[in-house]
């Protein structure tokens, strides 16, 4: 019987394993939670589009901050676009890009996954505790 080095890999390695390749590409855009939400929530709570203040209390558990910085990188990839309305005060809204919406269909995807199956997801015990919680009353 012959033994393979624990260190060799006889697989060949192909285009679909490079670091480079399409399947991590894809992972690494999605590679925070609140990428695929903002998403899932500018297609499905806001027909595409909404401005910063309607998606910061459509996210619970998201921070101005990290709302701010998923909407940049976003935008960076070409999956938002961002227009600063000609308001007083000035608003700004974010909307999906043509490679936004083709984006939404495997995240949409996910979460109809997600409702389906929660009884699947519920083995691995209970979810996070949600960030945002009621003030508590000042105590004297």
């Amino acid at each position: 019987m012959t033994t393979t080095p624990p260190d060799h890999d006889p697989a060949p390695v192909t285009d679909d394993w490079r670091e480079d390749c399409a399947p991590r590409r894809v992972l690494d855009l999605f590679a925070t939670k609140w990428t695929s939400m903002v998403l899932h929530t500018l297609d499905a709570r806001h027909e595409g589009g909404a401005r910063t203040g309607v998606l910061h209390r459509s996210l619970p558990g998201i921070s101005k901050k990290m709302l701010t910085q998923t909407l940049r990188d976003m935008e960076g990839s070409g999956l938002i676009l961002r227009d600063v309305l000609a308001t007083m005060p000035p608003a700004v809204e974010y909307s999906l890009t043509p490679l936004g919406r083709r984006f939404v269909e495997p995240v949409n995807l996910l979460y109809d996954w997600g409702r389906t199956n929660a009884d699947a997801l519920d083995a691995f015990g209970p979810g996070p505790a949600p960030r945002r919680s009621a003030k508590r009353p000042k105590t004297d």
